[in-house]
């Protein structure tokens, strides 16, 4: 017979996995932007490490909008490795909500120097419409 506990336990899992359920995947949205920007997607420096989107002038990572943090040191990373000017693209599913992660992350990458943007659903059906 199964008990509360094991019912609560069952509903907070199914709770947790449904509080993120990305609209695309995060390969989604680097192929269509890497290809509108004429980038190479995984791009393997000298350290074998993989850049998400390398373009003539940077090398890209994405991350969704609430691991913001973690792309900052692999963009400072790739910067060095390349000798191009590091880039992190957010990703907003949500912009209402989430614009306050890209503000955290586009005050330090003026204080870092890299540079920053995002990237939205709407911005992926504009970019899939010019480069389909």
């Amino acid at each position: 017979m199964i008990t509360k506990r094991i019912i609560v336990f069952i509903l907070m899992i199914f709770i947790q996995t449904q509080s993120f359920c990305a609209i695309h995947s995060e390969a989604t949205y680097r192929h269509s932007w890497c290809k509108a920007h004429n980038g190479i997607e995984e791009f393997k420096n000298k350290d074998y490490t993989r850049v998400d989107c390398l373009t003539s002038t940077h090398p890209v990572e994405f991350y969704f909008a609430k691991k913001w943090a973690e792309g900052i040191g692999q963009a400072l990373h790739y910067q060095e490795m390349s000798g191009k000017r590091g880039m992190v693209v957010l990703i907003l599913e949500n912009p209402k909500k989430e614009m306050i992660y890209f503000n955290r992350i586009k005050k330090l990458s003026v204080k870092y120097d890299f540079d920053v943007e995002y990237i939205t659903p709407d911005d992926l059906v504009l970019i899939n419409n010019k480069h389909p």
